[in-house]
């Protein structure tokens, strides 16, 4: 990857400056998520009609225009070949998209622009020819052979209410934002479990939480997208950075999932959800409407609300009766791999310099060539809050350098000589437990 760019001229740099403020503007009242939001009440409805009955959802009106105007006065200023102005046009670009598609709302081209925006689950993956689908197919094969009790040789753990779950969160927030932690809240509207954004982290108060969930979401949301948002926002000079745009949602979610990861608070049940979502996608685009896709999450194991909010995540925005669903949900795992492989190819390349660089703000991968320009000629501020795993690289370089060489392992050699020599081997899960021992033998 080559950043040895010349120095921006004062005049491309003042251009660059003012088209990020516009950008900045006109992202402001781009909202998707909370134009997209339904009310508490219509969840309750459904599952009060035991499933039966299709919601009723109304959304408010959304006026692209002001932030069109932005966008028309931002591309003013971002006629050049410098690459801080392909950033920016190319952001210029997603945000047009996205303000156009929430003028869709419900209908068909809502979906269309979804899929330009975010892909889909047929899209073609790096190699060019494995799609997200079939890594989501993968791994839903793979993770459902395998339970909690088994992995961990003991019972789910005890879940307990959004009160100590806050508590708990705080303690592990405080050491790693100090004066910048952000405010936790408890919401009686929610539909999700959780929600972080720059200065809050609002909890449904009706939801229950594990051990697990305060460490994944502290991993995932705190220290990825909270951590973002607030090293954008301290962009003075390139305010864009702040914003959790369509561009740059990808990236965020793929790095909030690798977090939970090489943090060792990913399981498969969690993994599964996130596969689920991307399978429900592509049952939806095929047809199925919201009642079919919600009967799909429960024959999957999840609970009624479980099963509810998955469904509600794919179809916000889109047609309930299917061929139209939001595909936002389908980023998570392209994401994941986008991230992966350019972290194990840095570090191939010797530059774990341009790792640190995915946390001066909200950003895409293509956008690194700029944006390591801008922060070697001091153009941008130092990431002031990290995560543990980014702050002290150690583990992931060590991590890293030997995934690297992964690719040159063919696993079909491999996994054909284990089939064969573990043929007739029996299933021995139950010799990890205690209740195994023959009867009158003591451990």
């Amino acid at each position: 990857m080559d950043i040895s760019t010349p120095p921006l001229s004062p005049k491309i740099y003042a251009h660059a400056k003012k088209a990020a403020g516009y950008l900045r503007a006109a992202e402001k009242p781009i909202r998707i998520l909370r134009t997209l939001a339904w009310a508490p009440e219509i969840g309750q409805q459904f599952l009060a009609s035991d499933g039966t009955k299709m919601p009723k959802v109304n959304y408010a009106r959304f006026d692209a225009k002001p932030s069109l105007e932005n966008i028309r006065s931002a591309r003013g200023y971002c006629l050049g070949d410098a690459p801080v102005l392909a950033w920016l046009r190319r952001t210029a670009d997603t945000l047009e998209q996205a303000a156009t598609m929430l003028e869709q709302i419900g209908t068909p081209a809502f979906y269309k622009i979804s899929s330009e925006l975010y892909g889909t689950p047929q899209k073609t993956l790096l190699d060019g020819k494995s799609k997200t689908i079939n890594l989501a197919r993968h791994l839903d094969a793979t993770l459902t052979a395998y339970s909690f009790e088994n992995l961990t040789g003991q019972a789910q753990a005890q879940s307990f209410g959004a009160q100590e779950f806050a508590d708990r969160l705080a303690e592990k927030l405080a050491p790693h934002f100090v004066d910048n932690a952000p405010k936790i809240v408890l919401s009686n509207t929610l539909s999700a479990k959780a929600v972080a954004g720059r200065t809050r982290i609002r909890i449904r108060k009706t939801a229950r939480f594990s051990p697990m969930d305060v460490r994944q979401l502290l991993h995932h949301e705190a220290l990825v997208h909270t951590a973002t948002a607030i090293n954008g926002r301290s962009q003075d000079n390139f305010p864009i950075l702040a914003a959790a745009h369509a561009g740059t949602t990808e990236i965020q979610e793929g790095l909030a999932v690798f977090a939970e990861i090489i943090t060792g608070c990913m399981d498969p049940v969690r993994f599964k959800r996130l596969v689920n979502r991307v399978i429900a996608i592509q049952i939806s685009v095929e047809g199925a409407d919201f009642i079919e896709v919600f009967h799909y999450f429960k024959e999957q194991g999840s609970e009624d609300m479980q099963a509810y909010e998955n469904t509600r995540r794919v179809f916000r925005g889109g047609v309930l009766s299917g061929g139209a669903p939001f595909t936002k949900d389908g980023v998570y795992l392209n994401g994941l791999l986008r991230v992966h492989n350019y972290m194990r190819t840095m570090i191939k390349l010797g530059r774990a310099d341009l790792i640190q660089i995915l946390f001066v703000g909200k950003l895409d991968l293509e956008d690194v060539p700029a944006l390591a320009s801008l922060a070697a000629q001091g153009a941008l501020r130092t990431p002031t809050i990290l995560p543990p795993w980014a702050k002290d690289m150690r583990f992931l370089v060590s991590y890293l350098a030997y995934s690297s060489f992964l690719n040159e392992v063919k696993l079909p050699g491999f996994q054909a000589y284990y089939e064969g020599l573990l043929a007739d081997v029996p299933d021995i899960w139950q010799f990890y437990k205690p209740s195994s021992l023959p009867a009158g033998e003591e451990s």
